[in-house]
């Protein structure tokens, strides 16, 4: 590997690991306000244990998140400063407005939440957490429009002089068609993910407190509704992905040919190229749905995009990593498929509906039969589903716009830093990697220990006559 492959990789490792934390971030947030503001309106002390728990998940969760998302901002420093020297101007002010929101915003808020319980008025308290839950989206907004100005750059005028890239609508880049697609379709992810977590919590504690099957239930329906949003929000995203970078649609089929009613591989087995592999699984004139909107759209195939930039931007290859592409994009599918499967049988065999039974369908599956100890297995790793579904789908939405950095105007080639050297790669690879590892082991092993708590610990008689009232 060259210095500009090792380069990738380690902006890859970075973003890759920074964004297991940035879905769960933004769900919890959003539950921890849902609860909060349920158990103000029902008075249940159910909701106020569930509040201050999924709380506590989240100031963890969110604390590994901001440290990794300082490192990922550096990297546009460390390994690909000719990109922040040209693209300075545009992405400066997302940048600065999401570190603002993260750090001044949303942490603030989230102590003042954490810390405020009996100090604050009963309505400002509330207002703290909601605060947090919508910073949590503008953050996520803002840098959306960052990384769909490098998908479809907007809103820019190059310096005749200095060649510099400069902002010219700061309301054009954050109204860019990609980021309108885009934000639905990641808070939608972003919902299975958190989803994902509080199901298997609630799952494994089950037996500890009634208040966990609460968690489970409202994790699995989290995880349903998400997946079903990111179904529907990610075919109008696929539409848009056609309309300005035909190359990643086309690159997702491995169709070279440009095709009327072409149909969607389902799964192939064999070398993925002009000929089609021995062995397909197709359904006909899906991909020209998904890609146009209509069953007989035409979908142009990599040759003739290839001839067309050629033509456009000079000699080279345009055509991204073919196989990756193609198995991103259906691995991105059947994880999220998968996910909505599991969610979709424990909210059926937990189900408090009166039961009955279903001629030959076997016992575990019918309603209100409850779920069996091999199955709470299988359900504790429900986390990992919406991790993979999210990942595989960045992998696919980053490699499948190559050799693009910014779609049309800039090579990868073109942003790395000068004098750059292997060896300096590779060495703060390997620091952040195992800086990384230390730091995920501590994040399981704090979100076991809350786990296993009891949701509502007993106080001695004299320490709680002690107390002071709390304000609410």
């Amino acid at each position: 590997m060259d210095v500009l492959d090792l380069t990738r990789l380690q902006f890859a490792v970075v973003t890759i690991y920074h964004y297991l934390f940035v879905p769960l971030s933004i769900s919890l947030s959003a539950v921890a306000a849902g609860l909060h503001l349920t158990w103000m309106h029902t008075g249940s002390e159910k909701f106020l244990h569930l509040t201050k728990f999924v709380g506590k998940l989240l100031i963890v969760t969110f604390a590994v998140g901001v440290v990794t998302g300082l490192v990922q901002e550096f990297q546009f420093g460390l390994g690909w400063s000719a990109f922040a020297k040209f693209y300075g101007d545009v992405f400066g002010p997302t940048l600065a407005i999401e570190g603002m929101l993260a750090f001044f915003l949303e942490a603030t808020f989230l102590a003042l939440w954490y810390f405020g319980w009996g100090r604050l008025p009963r309505r400002l308290h509330a207002a703290t957490i909601v605060v947090v839950a919508v910073g949590t989206l503008l953050s996520a907004y803002i840098i959306l429009a960052a990384n769909s100005f490098m998908q479809n750059p907007v809103a820019y005028a190059l310096d005749p002089q200095t060649g510099r890239a400069h902002l010219t609508s700061f309301g054009e880049l954050l109204t860019n068609e990609v980021v309108l697609a885009a934000f639905p379709h990641t808070m939608a992810g972003a919902a299975m993910a958190g989803g994902g977590l509080l199901l298997a919590i609630g799952v494994w504690r089950l037996a500890a407190d009634a208040a966990f099957r609460t968690l489970a239930r409202a994790g699995a329906w989290l995880m349903l509704i998400g997946g079903a949003m990111t179904a529907i929000t990610g075919d109008h995203l696929g539409k848009v992905m056609t309309a300005v970078q035909p190359m990643k649609m086309a690159a997702a089929e491995a169709l070279y040919e440009t095709t009327t009613g072409a149909p969607f591989s389902v799964f192939a087995l064999g070398k993925l190229g002009h000929e089609k592999p021995f062995l397909t699984v197709e359904i006909p004139h899906l991909l020209s749905f998904l890609g146009t909107g209509s069953f007989d759209g035409t979908v142009q195939g990599i040759d003739d995009l290839q001839a067309q930039y050629v033509a456009q931007f000079g000699p080279g290859s345009y055509v991204p990593m073919i196989p990756v592409a193609f198995w991103t994009f259906r691995l991105m599918i059947g994880a999220g498929v998968a996910g909505m499967a599991l969610a979709a049988y424990y909210l059926w065999a937990s189900s408090s509906s009166r039961r009955f039974r279903i001629p030959l369908l076997p016992a575990f599956l019918q309603l209100g039969a409850g779920v069996p100890g091999w199955a709470k297995r299988i359900l504790l790793l429900s986390p990992l589903l919406p991790a993979a579904a999210n990942t595989f789908g960045w992998v696919f939405t980053e490699t499948a716009r190559q050799p693009w950095l910014a779609f049309g105007i800039s090579k990868v080639s073109d942003g790395i830093s000068p004098g750059l050297t292997s060896a300096e790669v590779v060495a703060s690879l390997a620091g952040f990697t195992l800086i990384y590892g230390l730091l995920a082991v501590a994040w399981y092993k704090l979100v076991v220990h809350l786990s296993r708590k009891p949701l509502a610990p007993e106080t001695p008689v004299e320490a709680a006559e002690a107390q002071p009232v709390p304000a609410y």
